[in-house]
């Protein structure tokens, strides 16, 4: 992937939420296709981790507003072949397979992959499993918002 490697952390985050944000990041970028990470939450991006795009922030476009309000993921297989692709000019710019996965209700756990149709059923499976952990951290030390559009 294009970019420089990296590990952002927003600083203020509490003590408990950054190490399970370090641990989860780690995890998914070494056991899966997984190359670049972001954590959407409340609003704001709480983790930049992998190889990073050059825009640091998220502007939620259609895609990642579905994944919000319907708490359901969306994989992309082929991003180059998705109009709405403009969308994540956040991760790298030839970022080929990407998952949207649900955080609770406030926010999204968005990967991206070097192939396209890289990622595998167990792989989807197991990033659930991780992101329903990661919202629960997050709902529990994090002071709810109403609305997730900025």
């Amino acid at each position: 992937m294009v970019g420089e490697e990296g590990f952002e952390l927003t600083p203020e985050l509490p003590e408990a939420v950054k190490t399970e944000l370090a641990w989860a990041s780690h995890l998914l970028l070494t056991n899966t296709v997984t190359r670049s990470l972001v954590v959407f939450y409340q609003g704001k991006v709480l983790l930049r981790r992998g190889v990073l795009g050059k825009k640091p922030e998220v502007k939620p476009g259609a895609i990642l507003k579905r994944v919000l309000e319907q708490q359901k993921p969306i994989y992309l297989v082929d991003l180059k072949l998705y109009p709405g692709r403009i969308e994540f000019d956040y991760l790298p710019e030839n970022t080929q397979g990407l998952i949207c996965q649900p955080l609770g209700n406030q926010g999204a756990l968005i990967l991206g992959a070097n192939a396209p149709r890289s990622y595998t059923k167990q792989d989807e499976r197991w990033i659930e499993g991780l992101a329903d952990k990661l919202g629960n951290t997050l709902s529990r030390f994090l002071e709810p918002t109403r609305s997730i559009e900025s």
